[in-house]
């Protein structure tokens, strides 16, 4: 650390500032009212359940503690059911069922990985090397997912993905962590790939597989 001297004379050194303090802070003061840096405000539905859960705890408060308060909190507790109970009576009746269809779910299709992989041999077939290598890995996703090893679900991540396959096939945890990252350094991470990522990739997930059907 400088002795105290030579600080003061490093600072007696330094230009004098551009910019005024006020300046400065009104420079501040502009960048941190951009959108980006607001807290985002609750919406209407966030604004009425944090009111009912107040109310709630309110009246609660108020029963537990007992007092004059005890009577008014029961008479507003009696008239906040009541008024629960009358629109779920309007609700119900409002909304009728179709006695012409049944009542199910609506099948999503999940791509298998032979369709991943003839993807995947398309875009190599045309230089596409990291479209041709995130194909590939959600191929070991899906083959990993019919052997029922991880639980294929849109919008999942890959390091979900390597977390679940260290739990449920720990034998197999290292390629596939190395497969996984091959895939984020191409896709996220923009890294040069070509055959040789590719050729390792492969390599990679045929220990994966061969190590889960032993």
């Amino acid at each position: 650390m400088l002795p105290a001297a030579s600080r003061v004379r490093l600072v007696a050194d330094l230009p004098p500032p551009a910019r005024s303090t006020d300046q400065v802070r009104d420079a501040v003061r502009e960048v941190l009212s951009r959108p980006k840096y607001q807290r985002p405000r609750p919406g209407l539905v966030q604004r009425l359940r944090n009111a009912v859960v107040d109310l709630i705890e309110r009246v609660l408060g108020a029963l537990v503690g007992g007092g004059r308060g005890t009577v008014l909190a029961w008479a507003i507790l009696a008239v906040a059911v009541v008024a629960i109970a009358v629109v779920i009576a309007r609700f119900a009746r409002g909304v009728t069922r179709d006695p012409g269809r049944g009542v199910g779910s609506v099948p999503v299709h999940r791509r298998g990985a032979a369709e991943w992989r003839a993807d995947a041999e398309a875009a190599e077939r045309a230089g596409q090397w990291r479209q041709a290598l995130r194909c590939r890995y959600r191929a070991l996703v899906a083959d990993l997912a019919d052997r029922g090893l991880v639980e294929e679900v849109p919008g999942r991540t890959s390091g979900e993905y390597r977390v679940e396959v260290a739990g449920s096939a720990p034998a197999v945890a290292a390629p596939f962590a190395g497969a996984t990252e091959l895939f984020e350094r191409a896709w996220y991470g923009d890294a040069p790939t070509g055959r040789d990522e590719a050729a390792r990739f492969r390599g990679l997930a045929d220990q994966v597989l061969s190590g889960v059907d032993r």
